[in-house]
């Protein structure tokens, strides 16, 4: 949670005046309890969805890094309180894991990959892969870099900007 492709989308959303909540998975940091190959961590996003929607009655955009991407995703597409979805860095290949991603035909919100031109973690055709098979709407943004944009921070953060801002203005404004 504290590094710097987390702390830049966090910057992000901010930046609209959304509320941003970051958290380490269970075993991570000083956070309590063990690994547990991403399932008990579908559940930690689960708990974040729900705490998020007691605290801010708002509309939700998830956004993920890495692992976090993979796993949140899972939590995230099925929740109909989570409008839009950020994918930062969308593991497919890694530390000996594939990754699956097939739930996403069937996730229908808006959802924005961004990946490092030369992420170890996501060969290019495999993320196009993963992109061609998830269900409309959706966008794939490649930034010259590696996993963490080493050098390339800013751009990630003007992508992620520039989307929410584009997810925003199609939004039908709110009666009051």
């Amino acid at each position: 949670m504290h590094n710097k492709v987390v702390f830049h989308a966090m910057k992000a959303f901010n930046s609209f005046g959304f509320p941003v909540l970051r958290f380490n998975f269970r075993g991570t940091g000083l956070s309590a309890g063990r690994h547990d190959e991403g399932r008990g961590e579908i559940a930690d996003v689960q708990a974040a969805l729900a705490w998020l929607k007691r605290e801010f009655p708002l509309p939700i955009l998830f956004a993920g890094f890495s692992f976090g991407s993979a796993t949140g995703l899972r939590a995230a597409c099925p929740d109909p309180d989570v409008k839009a979805l950020v994918s930062i860095g969308t593991p497919v290949e890694a530390e000996g894991r594939l990754y699956s991603f097939s739930f996403l035909s069937d996730c229908h919100k808006p959802k924005l990959f961004v990946s490092g031109d030369h992420d170890q973690y996501a060969p290019h055709e495999r993320l196009e892969e993963v992109v061609s098979r998830a269900a409309e709407p959706k966008e794939l943004v490649f930034i010259p870099g590696d996993h963490f944009f080493e050098g390339h921070l800013s751009e990630l953060r003007q992508t992620i900007e520039s989307w929410v801002a584009e997810f925003l203005e199609r939004q039908e404004p709110v009666a009051g």
